[in-house]
């Protein structure tokens, strides 16, 4: 029972069977690219060099306004770190093929089929959306990606905060400038430009000088720190004349266009999502989730952390009490049947100790499979107690029976072989109940898809705790 109990210790936990086959994202942005260009430009030359990827199944895309999204679903079966590593080798061979406005290709972190195991609401009455977006990105965010078994936190709702220069193109006409020329004035002007594929998209290094131990690089830093001092750049005009970056165009601290946002219990704020590794332990990474959360509590005031919206961790946790007090019912069930019928309190407690042991067994080798401990798992280990609870009373109350035979008449057998004896008339029918419930359970196993993934565990459990 200890060994037992220090492996199934070790089992990683979750909610559901991993019933998805191995997944593979990959996504690029394509900055002021349309739909259509998108498509055209990324997503069809990234999917010519990934559909010959071996194991491939399903290649699925998406294209939308300054993104591309692919999706590589491989055969069930197949590893998923292999087929990373497969998919990563062509991604290198495909990345000179894209335009030099896109981004490189981003492989997405490897997620489980049910990835999600909390939603964390961040709201504040003495901050802002955008200084909490900040705090989330830079603080709580940047912790949360330490905690083992993270593999991403998505923030809903941020607004990062930007220098943002909204042109108007009335003015641009009035001056008879052009968009152009507003990007090589705010691209001199500060140290490395916000678009990739522009030519002042660099450090400027303004010479060097040699002394006799090194050679010191000269950079000269602009002093632009706010809104009002990159308004004031000027810009070179088609007459000669200088304009100012603030006579075309206003420039403030704002965010990127909102696609989406957060409403945390009836208002505004922001919502973490943490996403697990498909090999990760749930119950493991929701606890360092929130050891972390409250090692950072002290450092936040103003700012309220709610952890409980979205927790399966809950959910599990009130799965194996069920388990125990299920084990516990049937435990004392027997005491009570086995005490009020057969006056034996050693056989009692036999059967006590035969029960849990069979749940170990079973338990034991799915431990040695490599498998998750999930509810559909649990689920099989309950229905299963009543099979065993049946199963040790009866071959009990038969061998008490034979004993007490035993001693009436006087016989000279040894106990062993009474016992022995005993066993063997209900053993063989006990052997055939257990090997027609093993039978019906065949058509479980065959099954294909979704269904086959979620009851095949719970049917496999059944069929070890009762075997």
């Amino acid at each position: 029972m200890y060994f037992g109990t220090e492996r199934i210790r070790s089992m990683p936990v979750d909610v559901f069977p991993e019933f998805a086959p191995p997944l593979v994202e990959i996504q690029t942005e394509g900055i002021g690219m349309t739909a259509a260009e998108v498509e055209d430009l990324i997503t069809l030359p990234l999917e010519e060099q990934l559909r010959g990827t071996p194991e491939l199944d399903i290649l699925r895309s998406k294209s939308v306004t300054g993104l591309s999204a692919i999706r590589l679903i491989f055969k069930m079966g197949t590893d998923q770190l292999h087929a990373r590593q497969l998919v990563q080798e062509r991604l290198a061979i495909s990345a000179h093929t894209l335009p030099l406005s896109a981004g490189a290709p981003v492989m997405l972190q490897p997620l489980s089929a049910t990835s999600r195991v909390m939603k964390i609401g961040i709201t504040s009455k003495q901050h802002d959306l955008t200084d909490l977006s900040m705090t989330a990105y830079w603080t709580i965010k940047f912790r949360l990606m330490q905690v083992p078994g993270v593999a991403n936190v998505p923030i809903w709702g941020e607004r990062i905060k930007l220098l943002v220069v909204l042109v108007d193109p009335e003015l641009l006409r009035v001056y008879d400038l052009t968009l152009n020329d507003v990007e090589k004035g705010v691209g001199e002007a500060l140290e490395f430009s916000a678009l990739p594929y522009s030519k002042h998209a660099k450090l400027q290094t303004e010479g060097f000088i040699d002394t006799p131990n090194q050679r010191l690089a000269l950079r000269y830093v602009l002093p632009v720190f706010d809104a009002p001092d990159l308004a004031r750049i000027p810009l070179e005009g088609h007459d000669g004349k200088p304009v100012l970056l603030g006579q075309v165009a206003e420039v403030k601290w704002d965010t990127w266009p909102m696609i989406g946002d957060a409403v945390i219990n009836g208002g505004q704020g922001l919502m973490m999502i943490v996403e697990k590794l498909p090999w990760a332990n749930t119950l493991d990474v929701t606890r360092g989730v929130d050891a972390a959360l409250a090692a950072l509590k002290p450092g936040l005031p103003g700012i309220e952390i709610d952890a409980h919206i979205f927790r399966p961790a809950t959910f599990i946790e009130l799965a194996l009490k069920n388990l125990t007090s299920a084990l516990l019912i049937g435990c004392l069930l027997v005491i009570l049947v086995l005490g009020a019928f057969l006056f034996e309190w050693r056989a009692a407690l036999i059967s006590v100790v035969a029960i849990p042991l069979s749940l170990m067994a079973g338990a034991l080798v799915l431990y040695m499979r490599g498998a998750t401990i999930n509810t559909m798992i649990l689920a099989g280990f309950v229905i299963a107690v009543g099979v065993v609870v049946d199963d040790a009373i009866i071959d009990i109350e038969n061998i008490v029976r034979r004993l007490r035979q035993h001693r009436r008449e006087g016989s000279t057998r040894s106990t062993a072989s009474v016992i022995l004896e005993a066993s063997l008339e209900v053993r063989s029918a006990i052997v055939y109940a257990t090997l027609i419930d093993a039978v019906a359970l065949i058509p479980v196993f065959l099954m294909a898809g979704l269904s086959g993934a979620f009851f095949r565990p719970l049917a496999l459990s059944y069929a070890l705790a009762v075997l």
